[in-house]
């Protein structure tokens, strides 16, 4: 299980970083240098990580939820400087996610097409657990709670009208992304659980 342990957490500080990197490349594409001014653009974990996102969040969700999610310091960009103003933080906010389910396409497929079984199971065992992850990567920050990648996609395309609504979730965040890890996840699970088998064809 120790080992198991390691594994998991390499696999999620690694998932994390391309994760993070994916934000600020395509601030960096779209027009901000922000990123890259503050050398974010790199996938040297010691730039990214961060003491609760990256280790004891893992650590908590781990021996208490039998799963493994963290985050790592999100990338900073300026929204002004984006070319697209009215869908460019939205294109930031997705790249992350998308990157975490190429990463999941990419090592399910291998899986999927055997290619990997010639390698031994311990191959096939890694990669399955690449695509776990980055399956529950890409999912956990899709929901729309701040300051996850779901509540930047949906606040762009939310109407001016309900911005009382960005209002009461940005003030809240904190409390209800908690309140949503501890009680709630365990209903996203089996959405990751059944990603998993589509794309792989193995029983999560």
């Amino acid at each position: 299980m120790q080992i198991d342990f390691i594994f998991s957490i390499l696999i999620l500080i690694f998932s994390v970083v391309i994760h993070e990197v994916s934000h600020g490349y395509s601030a960096y594409l779209q027009g901000d240098n922000t990123a890259k001014y503050q050398g974010r653009l790199t996938l040297n974990p010691l730039k990214h990580l961060e003491w609760f996102g990256s280790f004891l969040l893992p650590l908590m969700s781990y021996f208490f939820g039998g799963f493994i999610i963290g985050w790592a310091k999100p990338v900073p960009f300026n929204p002004y400087n984006l070319r697209n103003q009215r869908w460019g933080e939205a294109i930031v906010a997705i790249a992350g996610p998308l990157s975490n389910i190429c990463i999941a396409l990419f090592f399910g497929l291998l899986i999927r097409f055997g290619i990997l079984t010639q390698f031994g199971q311990a191959f096939t065992y890694i990669a399955s657990t690449i695509v776990f992850i980055n399956l529950i990567l890409a999912t956990f920050n899709l929901i729309p709670i701040p300051p996850l990648d779901g509540s930047k996609i949906l606040f762009s395309i939310l109407p001016y009208h309900l911005q009382n609504v960005r209002d009461f979730f940005e003030r809240n965040s904190l409390f209800i992304l908690i309140f949503f890890i501890f009680f709630l996840w365990q209903f996203v699970i089996p959405l990751v659980s059944w990603e998993f088998t589509l794309i792989t064809g193995l029983v999560a």
